[in-house]
């Protein structure tokens, strides 16, 4: 059940009405309690899993050409997202929607940007028989692969999976690249602040935050991600120009579920434009504007994005 929007703001203008705009305690209070930080990983993945899995998120192996990764489209060594609006697959044709940065996938409620997913297993799976992604024609071929390419460590198979009679399988490789990306996770200043280090944050940036939860920005983007816990229709105050993707609605087939996306998370967010489920915003300033005019009904000045922009600067990885 998606909690109105009003609600949620009115909630995290109680919240913040206490802020004095210079106390950095209860900025750091009030951040904690609309936030909160980011959890520790609650898996207990063997170390073995982990390395089978890093090793096959890292693979070309799985690809139907052996041309595309995991790691094509979603780079750990760039934010967990290539750059591009959608991505190309491994024969050339484009995806509908944006590749989203794998990091923090752990704790987001469901993944994909229409929550078909419901786990980091089923999510892992999927793009290695989709034929506009990686396009193997299914487990089958999958295990077939892993058995008979010179590409794939059996030896790390049989580590992770002891006493197994038959480890090469697409199920066993999606639970190693979702115990891999459960490895995935963020630290940066804004998480420091939280933690009590005032000096993390510049005064600019702490005005950007105050005026992020003043805003109503917080009232989608929130948690300890500051997204990916809620799912909420994108233009919810003017409609969004991209009618062609009905987003939920897809998977549910319920009208109230038209035009509903998951919430991305913005941790790393300054490292991972474009931005949307279409990528149809190139720059960090642009997606403030638009998502001020959408979802809340409103225009920053050119003061204001600087100071949310500021802000959103200080959720990149350390």
């Amino acid at each position: 059940m998606r909690i109105p929007l009003l609600v949620i703001a009115l909630l995290l203008s109680i919240l913040t009405v206490s802020c004095n705009p210079d106390d950095d305690e209860s900025l750091i209070s009030t951040s904690r309690r609309v936030f909160g930080t980011i959890p520790p990983s609650s898996s207990n993945d063997s170390a073995e899993l982990v390395e089978l899995g890093r090793h096959l998120y890292m693979s070309t192996e799985l690809s139907v050409n052996r041309t595309q990764s995991c790691n094509s489209c979603h780079p750990v060594d760039r934010a967990g997202a290539d750059g591009l609006a959608t991505s190309p697959g491994a024969l050339g044709a484009r995806g509908r929607r944006n590749s989203p940065s794998v990091f923090n996938v752990e704790h987001q409620l469901a993944q994909f940007w229409d929550g078909r997913s419901a786990t980091l297993e089923e999510q892992a799976s999927g793009p290695i028989v989709n034929p506009d992604e990686m396009a193997m024609p299914d487990a089958a071929a999958v295990a077939e692969r892993l058995r008979h390419s010179p590409g794939i460590d059996r030896g790390l198979f049989a580590k992770a999976f002891p006493g197994e009679a038959d480890p090469l399988t697409l199920d066993h490789a999606a639970r190693a690249i979702a115990a891999f990306e459960r490895t995935l996770r963020t630290s940066d200043r804004f998480e420091r602040f939280q933690k009590g280090d005032a000096t993390a944050l510049s005064r600019e940036e702490k005005k950007g935050l105050r005026l992020f939860m003043d805003s109503g920005c917080a009232s989608c983007h929130n948690g300890p991600l500051l997204g990916g816990n809620r799912f909420m229709k994108m233009g919810l105050t003017h409609p969004y120009d991209n009618v062609a993707d009905k987003g939920r609605y897809e998977v549910t087939r319920r009208e109230a579920d038209a035009y509903v996306f998951k919430v991305p998370s913005l941790r790393n967010v300054a490292q991972t434009a474009p931005y949307f489920h279409d990528g149809r915003a190139p720059h960090l300033g642009e997606a403030v504007d638009r998502m001020a005019w959408h979802q809340l009904g409103r225009k920053f000045d050119e003061r204001e994005r600087q100071l949310l922009v500021a802000f959103l600067e200080t959720l990149t990885h350390e």
